[in-house]
């Protein structure tokens, strides 16, 4: 089991596109293993490469109902419904807000041994794929926020401890003990 420290919003990382990854070797191998332990320890639903500081199209997740990861991910959306709902990031720990995504989504891409991977999701796993894919592009989801709610997130991240104190990375079990009781976060 390999935890890695957590990237924290400000991290130049979190905002810049992954690079696709063409080599599907045992450094892949080891990244999702990393991801997923990571993941797991910070009490997440899913976890994107560049939140441990990779730059690479890598995400994981476990929602209870499903588990797994995608690399060079892709999705398409399926119908017009929408759902809005709570969401958080261990990359911004301790809030949470509502953000409005797809209800379905169909997600491609491969595994970690270069085989293709395709699968439809709904509710909470349709959020993580477009939250987690977010990431991949360097698109944080108070992006994805009302122009009041993101100036109210806005200052809710700039008075948190983790902020104030200037921390760019944090423990999983520091991401852990500040997430709300109420959930895991993506």
């Amino acid at each position: 089991m390999t935890i890695q420290p957590v990237r924290l919003f400000g991290d130049p990382v979190l905002r810049a596109r992954a690079d696709e990854v063409d080599a599907f070797d045992r450094d892949l191998e080891q990244l999702v293993t990393d991801l997923t332990d990571t993941m797991h320890a910070s009490r997440g639903v899913g976890m994107a490469a560049p939140q441990i500081g990779v730059g690479l199209r890598v995400f994981v997740y476990d929602t209870g109902d499903a588990a797994g990861h995608v690399v060079n991910p892709v999705f398409e959306v399926l119908g017009a419904d929408e759902q809005t709902g709570p969401e958080g990031c261990l990359s911004i720990p301790g809030l949470r807000y509502d953000v409005t995504r797809a209800h379905r989504v169909v997600a491609r891409g491969f595994d970690m041994h270069g085989e293709p991977v395709k699968f439809e999701a709904e509710g909470l796993l349709s959020r993580c794929v477009q939250h987690e894919t977010d990431h991949l592009d360097g698109v944080l989801y108070l992006q994805r926020l009302e122009p009041a709610t993101r100036k109210q997130a806005m200052r809710a991240v700039r008075e948190s401890e983790w902020f104030v104190a200037g921390k760019t990375v944090m423990s999983a079990a520091e991401v852990a003990g500040s997430r709300p009781e109420s959930g895991r976060g993506e």
